[in-house]
């Protein structure tokens, strides 16, 4: 009696466990297969035509492995995997796999005259909202803030904004009469010598709206993206991109907006604005990655810049290199917390190496900075050294190697306020320098200064209260007695001196 019993539950129990969870699957994307086609079921030997067919196919545990090809599309993936069954987009092993924003043109007429112009058909435009189609929306971007892109066999054309200025390397579009006029550099004819000319077609490369996605080995270039907007934007919890590389992106490299993203291997370089932007990115974490000559058409640094993080909590980037960075190396920016930088190579940035700015604890350490604030160009006071911390409490700057910087470790103090994180109603609450612990440093041969601080607050807090009256030129403030909750106050208590920033400097080494 009791056999049957058992034999009974297992029948019952066998067709749940097959319904409850689906087989992982193995799918197939080779577009140089004389076979690939979206209608196939996506198999080695019927494989998808594109990687999109793939991405709307997937389910949790799924693979999808990417042979060799030049993939000209927009892939969006809104299915999410799980922890324990997350979906995996990867070349195949030895693939060069290419997904491009650009579309390789064909079909110019050649305009009058001695010079090989040559202009085509162009019915696209990716600022139309602004009013000047430019983003930002002023004179000094007015060129860098347009989103076109031409490459002749690979080489980037300069835009110029109106026709009589066409030359020899440059392109020309006219959106009134939506027509594409370029001038190849070598001046030779396009048509005679078979040249290769692609033009930017599609702002994003990589939309991921879900979780749990994993990507590997995938090279990401030439989308006609606006500033602050991602060529590459993983959106989502627990994601991965690994061994990818951004490159020669109009506006923004890659865009991570989630927790428990992870950035691995990956390269970012030679893109228009940001080489990578993280927002919202709790527990982040970017680890043997590097970071090259981002900001190639030169943003306003002021503005946003170069590689940033907003608003993430405990955000790690580790083992990785910055470097020839048109700005700064790494820029924290607004309501960071807890933040870490360890282990990295920072060199050779124009701004800062690393710039910590109206946030909260960062733990830098063990990170070799080198050459960074050496730009020939006036600005970014305070902001130009190997490491600046500016109106940011509670960090910890140990064991690192500061040398040949403009200045070494920078104090910058503003009068500044920020939103905090999880906040729906905005409110903003006063940052300052203040309870840093500044230890066992090496500043070497920095040019300027070892160790700097510039204070534009004009309320005399950066010195010592006996020295107080007569350097401040302010009358004496009585004993300030700070509240406990520093991080809660509307704006910056008044009559702060220099002892009540408890700026902690021990153990540093310093040599000029």
């Amino acid at each position: 009696m009791d056999r049957c019993l058992l034999i009974g539950v297992g029948v019952i129990l066998l067709p749940l466990l097959a319904t409850g969870s689906q087989a992982a699957r193995t799918f197939v994307v080779a577009q140089l297969h004389p076979d690939a086609s979206d209608a196939n079921p996506g198999t080695a030997e019927a494989p998808f035509l594109t990687i999109g067919r793939a991405a709307r196919e997937v389910q949790p545990g799924d693979t999808v492995i990417i042979e060799s090809g030049v993939y000209r599309e927009s892939v969006k993936v809104t299915t999410s995997g799980t922890p324990e069954q997350p979906i995996r987009f990867q070349a195949a092993p030895m693939a060069h796999v290419v997904v491009t924003g650009a579309d390789q043109v064909t079909d110019w007429q050649r305009e009058p005259g001695d010079a090989n112009v040559f202009s085509t058909a162009w019915p696209h435009e990716y600022t139309g909202w602004s009013s000047r189609r430019a983003h930002p929306d002023d004179d000094y971007h007015l060129m860098i803030g347009r989103a076109e892109q031409v490459h002749v066999d690979s080489y980037p054309l300069l835009q110029v904004l109106d026709r009589q200025h066409l030359a020899r390397g440059t392109f020309f579009v006219d959106l009134d009469a939506k027509r594409l006029y370029i001038h190849d550099r070598t001046g030779q004819d396009i048509l005679k010598q078979r040249s290769v000319v692609e033009a930017s077609v599609r702002q994003q490369l990589w939309v991921c709206q879900a979780s749990h996605v994993r990507v590997r080995g995938l090279r990401f270039r030439y989308a006609c993206n606006t500033a602050q907007m991602g060529g590459v934007s993983i959106e989502g919890d627990g994601n991965w991109l690994e061994d990818c590389i951004v490159e020669r992106l109009n506006g923004s490299g890659a865009v991570f907006v989630g927790t428990d993203i992870v950035a691995r291997r990956c390269i970012f370089r030679d893109n228009g604005w940001t080489g990578f932007d993280v927002g919202l990115g709790h527990n982040f974490l970017m680890t043997e990655c590097l970071c090259e000559n981002n900001n190639t058409k030169n943003w306003n640094r002021g503005w946003g810049a170069v590689n940033k993080l907003v608003l993430c909590r405990g955000a790690v980037i580790e083992k990785s290199i910055f470097r020839d960075n048109r700005g700064n190396g790494i820029w924290f920016d607004i309501g960071n917390e807890d933040c870490v930088v360890r282990n990295c190579l920072i060199l050779d940035n124009e701004d800062a190496g690393l710039f910590y700015e109206i946030s909260y604890g960062l733990h830098a350490h063990d990170n070799v900075i080198i050459g960074n604030g050496l730009a020939p160009r006036f600005g970014a006071w305070g902001a130009n050294g190997g490491i600046a911390i500016s109106s940011s409490p509670r960090c910890v700057i140990e064991r690192n190697l500061l040398i040949a910087n403009k200045e070494g470790f920078q104090f910058r103090e503003q009068s500044r306020t920020t939103n905090t994180i999880g906040d729906a109603t905005n409110k903003q609450y006063a940052v300052w320098n203040h309870d840093h612990i500044i230890r066992n440093n090496v500043l070497a041969y920095n040019r300027d200064a070892q160790l700097a601080a510039w204070f534009a607050t004009g309320d005399g807090r950066l010195w010592p209260r006996p020295l107080f009256a007569e350097k401040s030129g302010l009358p004496l403030p009585a004993p300030v007695e700070l509240p406990a909750d520093l991080d809660r106050l509307d704006q910056t208590p008044t009559g702060l001196t220099l002892e009540n920033l408890n700026l902690r400097l021990n153990g540093n080494l310093y040599a000029v």
